[in-house]
């Protein structure tokens, strides 16, 4: 009975994986957002990034040598991966800057802040505003109504698990590459080996 249920199983398995790069477009999908956003912000306030890359930690900063050197290459490779993972072009190659610059970026900027990217209710950042909310409630109720109908406000504490998350999702990037069909470096490589 189990050897059976199995058996359907793996079939059914086998007739889903003609369809395994939907996934792989799916997280192509979802990164674009979350890359576009950091590349627009460095090259539309390029100056500032520079000033923030070499600025000293008791400044806020990330206290780097040659920060216009860092910022540029933060910038060129952000701009130069939306467009190939956009693409779908050079999957795999573009993977692996974009992880090194992740890695980075959750080393210097998101790993003192600990795992969580929204604080928990105990931190001190959540208990703040839970004071701010409950004086909001008490004294402006249509306000308060205003800013929580569509659900709790919270506290970003910029953690590492957006930036992990992010990580894996180009390490699967970097194993399996664009997809088929709907990637550049499928059609490239179809041209190729005819």
């Amino acid at each position: 009975m189990i050897k059976k249920i199995m058996h359907y199983f793996d079939s059914a398995v086998a007739a889903c994986s003609r369809y395994d790069f939907i996934a792989l477009l799916c997280i192509r999908l979802y990164l674009l957002p979350v890359i576009y956003v950091g590349a627009y912000s460095k090259v539309v306030g390029f100056n500032e990034s520079v000033a923030w890359f070499g600025a000293s930690s008791s400044d806020g900063g990330l206290g780097l040598p040659f920060p216009f050197l860092f910022a540029f290459l933060a910038v060129a490779t952000e701009v130069a991966g939306l467009i190939c993972i956009a693409l779908g072009l050079f999957t795999r190659v573009m993977a692996i800057p974009m992880m090194i610059l992740m890695s980075a970026a959750s080393a210097m900027v998101h790993l003192p802040r600990g795992w969580l990217a929204i604080a928990d209710k105990g931190a001190e950042s959540s208990q703040r505003l839970a004071g701010l909310l409950s004086w909001l409630a008490e004294n402006f109720p249509g306000r308060y109504n205003y800013i929580t109908e569509f659900g709790d406000p919270v506290i970003l504490n910029n953690g590492m698990e957006f930036a992990a998350t992010y990580f894996v999702m180009l390490l699967v990037l970097f194993f399996y590459g664009g997809g088929r069909f709907v990637s550049m470096d499928f059609w490239i490589r179809k041209k190729l080996t005819k």
